[in-house]
Formats: C-alpha cells, sequence, structure tokens
C-alpha cells in the first residue's frame, strides 16, 4: 500500500500525456499522409537527434522522464548526448563511435527480442 501512496502521480501523468502525445503525431503522419513507417521512424530518431544535439530535449526529458525517453525520439536523442559526451573526451572520432556507445543496450535488445520474435512466430508470405 505504500507504494500507492508514494507514487509521484503527476509525474505518471505528465509521463503519459508526453509520451501518448508523441504517440498521436506519429499516428497522425500515418493517417493523414503518405509516407511510410519507416520513413516516420527515420523523422522520430532525426528529431530526437536534432533537439538533442541543440539541448532542447534534455528539457521534454526533465518534465516527462520515461514520456520522453522511451520512444524514438528518446533513442535519436540518446544518440546526439552519446555523440557529444565521446567528442568531449575522444575528439573527432568521438563522433563516429559515441552514439553507437550510447545506444547499444537498446541496439542490443531490439536485435534479441527481434530473434526470438523471428523464432516464435510464423512468417507469412506478403501478398503482391
Amino acid at each position: 500500500m505504500d507504494f500507492f501512496i508514494n507514487l509521484n502521480w503527476m509525474m505518471l501523468l505528465k509521463c503519459f500525456v508526453v509520451g501518448g502525445l508523441i504517440c498521436v503525431i506519429g499516428q497522425i503522419l500515418i493517417d493523414k499522409t503518405k509516407l511510410t513507417p519507416a520513413r516516420i521512424l527515420v523523422i522520430f530518431v532525426t528529431t530526437g537527434v536534432v533537439l538533442g544535439g541543440l539541448g532542447i530535449y534534455q528539457h521534454l526529458v526533465d518534465f516527462a522522464g520515461a514520456g520522453a525517453t522511451v520512444p524514438l525520439t528518446g533513442f535519436g536523442n540518446a544518440l546526439a548526448k552519446g555523440v557529444i559526451e565521446e567528442v568531449k573526451n575522444s575528439g573527432f572520432i568521438g563522433a563516429f563511435i559515441g552514439g553507437t556507445k550510447a545506444a547499444a543496450g537498446g541496439i542490443a535488445a531490439a536485435i534479441f527480442f527481434g530473434y526470438i520474435a523471428a523464432l516464435i512466430s510464423k512468417p507469412k508470405m506478403k501478398k503482391q
């Protein structure tokens, strides 16, 4: 019972609203444009990288926590933060290794769970 008393309900609400708004934007792009899901994914990650590189996305993370870090824009932000940090530490070469180091956990999880899903699912050929 103490768990529910100590929860920060306002943070949960902000997290839900911000994460939900990011998803709403994605759904609107799917429904109202001819963009493919892959292009929308690239737009979200690129937006996160640009806003993260400019330092703007951190304000959203501070406000909404996981509501801003879990979606694809958060992945882009993590890439940008990793590059910036590694450039400070390693110089120019950090621009190439920083993003991968920062996002390695997410990349590894995506590969692992994608492999598991491929093993347990029954693939079907797409109709032309």
